[in-house]
């Protein structure tokens, strides 16, 4: 199985980053559970928005109602940016590194080298077993990387089981 995007290629924020000697075998996004800060805040503000227009309107306090509103605007702008930055972000592994692409303005890219991860394990909090992500840890022998945690992938066992193959191909051991 191969986990890559339709048609086997790299969206050109990802393709910049990728060596012309290496193919990609694994890319995907985050998880959509990355936004579900967001979405509560903007829904939680907008509740408290309404039940402060109430309280407002009731009493004529309109200049207490214009910055009620403005605040409920700035939280949805910011879910807006948290969607956008959700849309750039990806996992991707190719053939020689394990690479994180993050951020909309300020584009970071973190990398592992396959050769250089030494042990490799995911985690999965009640939440992300509800809803189908999870977290890579990785390390390496020496000091700290990069990249050392990847949150929020979704179908952790399938993805975890495929780097696994990548990190460790089985020969023809057979034991008798």
């Amino acid at each position: 199985m191969r986990l890559v995007t339709h048609g086997d290629s790299a969206p050109a924020s990802v393709n910049r980053y990728l060596l012309p000697h290496e193919h990609q075998v694994i890319m995907v996004r985050r998880h959509p559970a990355v936004l579900l800060r967001p979405v509560a805040e903007v829904l939680g503000g907008l509740i408290l928005a309404g039940l402060l227009s109430r309280f407002f309107g009731d009493g004529g306090g309109g200049q207490a109602l214009v910055i009620v509103w403005w605040a409920w605007l700035l939280l949805l702008i910011r879910f807006v940016w948290k969607v956008a930055e959700w849309s750039v972000d990806y996992f991707v592994v190719t053939s020689k590194r394990m690479l994180l692409t993050t951020g909309l303005i300020t584009r970071k890219v973190a990398m592992m080298p396959l050769g250089k991860v030494t042990d490799m394990s995911f985690q999965r909090s009640l939440l992300g077993r509800l809803l189908g992500y999870g977290e890579f840890v990785l390390e390496s022998a020496g000091q700290d990387q990069a990249l050392s945690t990847v949150q929020y992938i979704p179908y952790p066992e399938t993805l975890y089981l495929e780097v696994c193959q990548m990190l460790f191909p089985g020969g023809d051991d057979s034991d008798d």
